[in-house]
């Protein structure tokens, strides 16, 4: 078995994802190309030596539709040799990407393998790939006859069941844009690609920082927001709901790409390349389809004893703050460390550009392992339709 190794990762700045957020006039397809082509570029590598590219994206319809990873490659100048996939594990779907490519330089069938991920939830709207109805629903209802839910209504059961009221969802949410302001900021510096625009007069513009990251938020600010999920219907069917998931203790919707450069530890000696980690081991998981959200735990436990290392072994736990109850769960859970949970700050403040944010958490935790000296790092990820990704890399 070769070693997989990462020699770097590489993201856009994240951007509002509604028409006039920072990167809304760009193509999704050149957005992840710009990262595509800085990667080579940046590491002296000839793209024809790229065995595949995997990419993340969970919209595939509009811009984002007949495989978005290959068009990206084209656009990239990449030579038509150099194939592309695109591949939907909803939230967890470049971080499935990145486990694919490792799993296949480990198995020999790759050398080298670029695991990248976008979404331009702007241009390709949350949920406009599904039609006007559930293209679920007909297939599950015997199963489920009262049906399914929304991730939100998921959300509002995991603060519900696990007794998280809005004052703690909303001190949560403001940590992680503190965190992401005082230390995101400064770790994740070298990773962000700008990426060239127009700004609002047209004149040409360089989008190079972070525009979903409020710093002055704080839980009072928070306070002021309305629930955004609450309805008759579902009150009347989960009275155990207290309605306390908001815009602000919630994920905003983002634009944003990622990519990572991902090859076996011999043709990275062979081309001179220094890996920054490994990956030591993966997992994933179904979970409950109507709470959605619980998927985290069971994959940890999972990825704990395949790897044989213990919560107490691993220096940071990346946990997606799809909304603030799933990392306040998955840490109630466990009883870890909460100075090791998500110390950069998380998808609150960062944002979720849902087929892009395994790549993103994938870099802060290698820029977090690095800026502190530690040695493991463990990424999880809620999923929709109730499933969760786990990661584990080792710090070189």
């Amino acid at each position: 078995m070769s070693t997989a190794v990462i020699v770097d990762v590489v993201r856009t700045p994240s951007a509002k994802g509604k028409p006039g957020g920072a990167l809304s006039a760009v193509h999704p397809a050149t957005l992840l190309a710009g990262l595509l082509r800085t990667l080579v570029e940046k590491h002296d590598l000839d793209p024809a030596l790229v065995d595949d590219v995997i990419t993340g994206c969970v919209t595939q319809s509009g811009e984002q539709a007949l495989n978005i990873g290959r068009t990206a490659v084209l656009a990239a100048g990449f030579p038509v040799s150099v194939p592309a996939t695109t591949i939907d594990r909803q939230c967890g779907s470049s971080q499935q990407a990145a486990a694919f490519a490792a799993q296949g330089v480990a198995a020999g069938a790759y050398d080298i393998v670029i695991a990248c991920g976008v979404e331009s939830m702007s241009r390709a709207p949350m949920f406009s790939n599904a039609g006007d109805e559930d293209p679920a629903a007909g297939p599950l209802a015997a199963r489920y006859p009262d049906g399914l839910v929304t991730q939100g209504i998921g959300a509002e059961l995991v603060a519900a069941r696990g007794k998280f009221d809005r004052e703690q969802l909303d001190e949560y949410a403001a940590r992680s844009h503190r965190l992401a302001a005082e230390v995101a900021a400064a770790q994740q510096a070298a990773q962000i690609v700008g990426v060239p625009t127009t700004d609002a007069a047209g004149a040409p513009a360089v989008i190079d920082l972070d525009e979903t990251v409020r710093p002055a938020t704080t839980p009072e600010s928070l306070s002021t927001l309305r629930p955004v999920f609450e309805s008759a219907e579902m009150t009347a069917r989960f009275p155990e709901i207290n309605w306390s998931i908001t815009a602000g203790n919630s994920s905003p919707l983002t634009d944003g790409a990622s990519a990572a450069l991902i090859m076996s530890e011999k043709q990275a000696a062979a081309l001179g390349l220094t890996p920054r980690a490994r990956f030591h081991s993966f997992a994933v998981v179904g979970s409950d389809p109507l709470l959605m959200l619980t998927g985290p735990i069971p994959a940890t436990e999972k990825i704990l004893d395949r790897s044989g290392l213990r919560l107490s072994d691993i220096d940071t736990y990346e946990v997606n703050e799809a909304f603030a109850p799933v990392p306040l769960m998955w840490q109630s859970h466990f009883d870890t460390d909460p100075e090791r949970l998500n110390p950069a700050g998380g998808a609150i403040a960062l944002g979720h550009p849902l087929g892009a944010s395994g790549g993103r958490l994938l870099g802060s935790m290698l820029a977090y392992l690095e800026a502190t000296g530690g040695r493991y790092g463990l990424q999880t990820m809620c999923e929709g339709g109730g499933m969760a990704n786990a990661t584990l890399i080792e710090r070189l």
